[in-house]
């Protein structure tokens, strides 16, 4: 049988290899057929792992569902990772963060304030599946840019070269253009996974998490991920909202700012009108909503960027650095120093600057100032936040995805998740909410978009 890419989920994809209508060798052929007709114009994947070995192994895992069955939910299923994840030496496989000196997504954002998400100098811009080719002089997070650093799965998921991906997201990294691309996606709560082969920009705010077409996929790697298994509204339960109480903000208020995003005629009243549609049709269905509720603003979170240079310098770059059998770097001050000697395709225009780098490297804050400052910010936010969750009695809050919100939930170190709402008429490009939760509440979340998936529109599909 033949299967859409662009919209068949991976909970699909597993019941055809269980009905033995496909083979995971089969699929793999689908993707990698996609792969080729879309990747050139769309830049998506900057470190493939060689064909041969992947169709030996999806042979491998065939054979094995014939003999013995299944060995998890997501047996033979294709994934897309961020190029941020430290992968086995003999998927012969590189592992950069976008880096070039890490040869053999630049640092997740960690190079240069401003640089367009989604570019680096190892893999160059990728493109929206919705959009196309970025405006000229495009702001940081304008309508035509597709996202954070975590683009690369987003897009890949969005235009059908496989069905799951994993992200990271320190602010903003999954959020952004998980919603850019109409897509489900978690960032669980912060410092419950394991980060071992894995980049991250600080231990502080980052976390791992999934992206998918779908509630289900997510609420399943979500699972594998934590361990845990979550209890979901089921087709037949009579109230899918049972214990999910939403709060949503203004977003006239909760917006992107200008400076992040150029608004063009009729761009922003259309989210507005979309997002509150989406109030209206919740609420109608029998979500315990209240809208519109307030949230004190970024302004009281101090400290953000001193915590991300001093992480990134002292603890996330040399436990990275471990994570290989073998690294051409040993500190940030190598990144930096290899970046001036080989300005030319390290720091390429228009993004020839690295002071991000250079301020990791020249932070001298003691880690006892560092620990406080991590301290009062954590602190800070989850009383901003638990105020609205216990002053309105809400367990989720949500906002617009072109919004700050998720600067909220990274300082409180709380989950964060995404589902789509529709489409610009200016340019296709997708938009959608960011919700929050309490501190280990992902099943909360997931019981939310699940319940979402039920009753919203269907997502958009990019027209490739």
């Amino acid at each position: 049988m033949t299967f859409d890419v662009l919209t068949t989920t991976a909970v699909d994809l597993q019941q055809f290899l269980t009905q033995q209508k496909l083979t995971s060798v089969q699929i793999l052929e689908s993707y990698f057929a996609q792969i080729d007709r879309h990747e050139p114009l769309l830049n998506a994947l900057i470190s493939p792992a060689p064909r041969d070995k992947l169709l030996t192994i999806a042979a491998a895992l065939d054979a094995e569902r014939k003999t013995s069955g299944p060995r998890s939910p997501f047996h033979g299923i294709p994934i897309v990772l961020k190029d941020s994840f430290v992968t086995a030496s003999e998927l012969g496989m590189s592992t950069t963060a976008g880096s070039r000196a890490l040869i053999g997504s630049e640092l997740a954002g960690m190079k240069m304030t401003m640089m367009m998400p989604g570019w680096s100098a190892h893999g160059g811009q990728t493109l929206s599946p919705y959009v196309g080719k970025m405006e000229e002089n495009e702001k940081l997070l304008g309508h035509s840019a597709p996202g954070g650093s975590s683009t690369g799965s987003a897009v890949s998921v969005a235009a059908g070269f496989a069905p799951l991906a994993m992200g990271t997201e320190t602010i903003g990294s999954i959020v952004t253009p998980s919603t850019r691309a109409a897509l489900y996606a978690l960032k669980p709560t912060v410092g419950i996974q394991d980060s071992t082969g894995l980049y991250c920009m600080t231990e502080f705010f980052d976390s791992p998490g999934p992206m998918a077409k779908s509630a289900a996929d997510v609420c399943v790697l979500t699972e594998i991920l934590l361990g845990r298994k979550f209890d979901l509204p089921a087709e037949s339960e009579s109230n899918i909202w049972e214990g999910i109480e939403v709060g949503f903000l203004d977003p006239k208020v909760w917006k992107m700012a200008d400076d992040f995003c150029t608004q063009f005629e009729g761009t922003a009243e259309q989210m507005v009108d979309e997002y509150e549609e989406t109030v209206s049709n919740l609420r109608s269905h029998g979500c315990s909503l209240k809208y519109p509720i307030s949230l004190m603003d970024t302004s009281a979170l101090k400290g953000i960027l001193a915590i991300a240079y001093w992480d990134f310098k002292n603890i996330c770059i040399p436990a990275f650095i471990e994570s290989f059998d073998e690294c051409p770097i040993s500190s940030v001050a190598d990144i930096v120093r290899y970046n001036k000697e080989n300005h030319e395709i390290a720091l390429p225009a228009p993004f020839t600057e690295q002071n991000d780098l250079e301020s990791a490297i020249n932070n001298t804050e003691t880690k006892q100032n560092i620990d406080k400052l991590k301290h009062d910010l954590r602190s800070t936010a989850r009383q901003i936040l638990d105020g609205v969750f216990d002053g309105h009695q809400v367990s989720l809050i949500a906002a617009s995805g072109d919004s700050p919100l998720c600067i909220h939930a990274a300082a409180a170190g709380y989950p964060i998740a995404t589902v789509p709402i529709g489409q610009l008429r200016y340019n296709n490009r997708p938009f959608g909410l960011c919700i929050v939760a309490k501190g280990n509440d992902e099943e909360t979340l997931l019981r939310f978009m699940s319940a979402y998936g039920k009753v919203a529109k269907p997502r958009p599909v990019p027209n490739l």
